[in-house]
């Protein structure tokens, strides 16, 4: 199971973007890589008529897959923080079930996210 997710505010922790956050566009669990908004852009070539490039063809700026690793979950104080799971008991039609719930770790502090 991914820690990060789709629209998770992260942090980048290695790498040539050290430093910069953004928010998650994709996530690829297969290869464990996600695109973050902002980081990690390349320069592509794109033919004019290609599908999925603009119409004229030309130099296009996108955001390339980072590694999952290098990247750290942002926590409400702005700050990158470890993600674990807590199973909580939760009461949904009349009955109790345990639901695994996200929490972010800091100096042996759990943090709501």
């Amino acid at each position: 199971m991914a820690k990060i997710k789709k629209g998770d505010l992260v942090q980048v922790i290695a790498g040539r973007d050290k430093g910069l956050q953004g928010r998650v566009l994709t996530v690829d669990t297969a290869r464990n890589r996600v695109v973050v908004e902002g980081v990690q852009r390349v320069k592509k070539h794109t033919k004019a008529g290609q599908p999925g490039s603009s119409a004229s063809g030309g130099i296009e700026t996108v955001e390339a897959p980072i590694h999952v690793s290098n990247v750290a979950l942002v926590g409400p104080d702005k700050k990158p923080v470890r993600v674990g799971y807590k199973e909580v008991e939760v009461e949904r039609d009349g009955r109790v079930r345990k639901t695994r719930v996200r929490i972010g770790r800091r100096g042996g502090e759990e943090i709501e996210l």
